[in-house]
């Protein structure tokens, strides 16, 4: 299984990024979806996470400006990401939490996407 995020950049504060994670691979089933972040010097962090049913929870840093949705057809979770601020310079990380087609179940992560907000 692979995870494969993109969509990030540089981007001016008050701008907006999507970024995109898709899996692929032996996947029988997809359970939740999420998104983190980790800035330089500091621990990962949770943004956004987003199950199956697309019940989602944000951190409060976040809330009113990032969207998490999901296409499950495609194993794709998707970061709307609006009214962007410095603060939010980060590589950004996706994790699934897969049951594979050899009915085993473990979480994959990609490798990251850097957003980078400055002006």
């Amino acid at each position: 299984v692979q995870l494969v995020e993109s969509g990030g950049g540089l981007v001016q504060p008050g701008g907006s990024l999507r970024l995109s994670c898709a899996a692929s691979g032996s996947i029988f089933s997809i359970n939740v979806m999420g998104w983190y972040r980790q800035a330089p010097g500091k621990q990962r962090e949770v943004v956004a996470v987003i199950t199956s049913g697309g019940s989602a929870n944000y951190a409060e840093f976040v809330k009113g400006r990032f969207t998490i949705s999901r296409d499950n057809a495609k194993n794709t979770v998707y970061l709307q990401m609006n009214s962007l601020k410095p603060e939010d310079t980060a590589v950004y990380f996706c994790d699934a939490d897969v049951t594979t087609t050899a009915r085993s179940r473990a979480v994959y992560w990609g490798r990251g996407t850097q957003v980078t907000v400055s002006s």
